[in-house]
């Protein structure tokens, strides 16, 4: 990876990492997403099940839902979603169904991360589509986002 793309890499997670601080400011757990097509941000999203009552307002689908009525395509071919946390099997299958290049994510998911940290979804081979992904970046400011949101839980 170049220094270009490592940059780009960290900007862009760091504009998720904005998301995932709002989504915690409304006592949602914090996770943030944005996707992005030529180096352009398309569209946002947070994690928002609590408030809007609905399991599947993950922060990737947000911003894949978001992406869908912006660009007026349920295909996002050529885009990246940067996403702080490694995603789960539903917000995996929504990437592969709306054909998202590539993913990047922040912190690893030892529960429920179906890219590399439980299941390895991605290298089953059966989908039509491939996904190119990178995993850990920023994952010290997205882990411990995550940490201190539940620990304030505990208390």
């Amino acid at each position: 990876m170049t220094l270009e793309a490592c940059a780009q890499d960290q900007y862009w997670m760091q504009a998720a990492l904005n998301q995932a601080v709002e989504s915690a400011a409304v006592d949602e757990v914090p996770v943030g997403a944005v996707l992005v097509l030529d180096n352009v941000l398309v569209s946002h999203g947070r994690n928002q099940p609590i408030v809007t009552h609905d399991p599947s307002a993950h922060a990737e689908i947000i911003a894949l839902r978001n992406a869908g009525h912006r660009l007026t395509n349920y295909r996002l071919p050529g885009t990246t979603l940067y996403v702080t946390l490694e995603p789960c099997a539903m917000c995996l299958g929504a990437m592969l169904h709306a054909r998202v290049q590539r993913l990047v994510f922040g912190a690893y998911d030892s529960k429920s991360g179906m890219v590399c940290s439980t299941l390895k979804l991605l290298d089953v081979g059966q989908f039509n589509h491939q996904l190119d992904w990178t995993g850990g970046i920023m994952q010290d400011e997205c882990s411990h986002l995550l940490k201190s949101f539940f620990r304030s839980k505990r208390k």
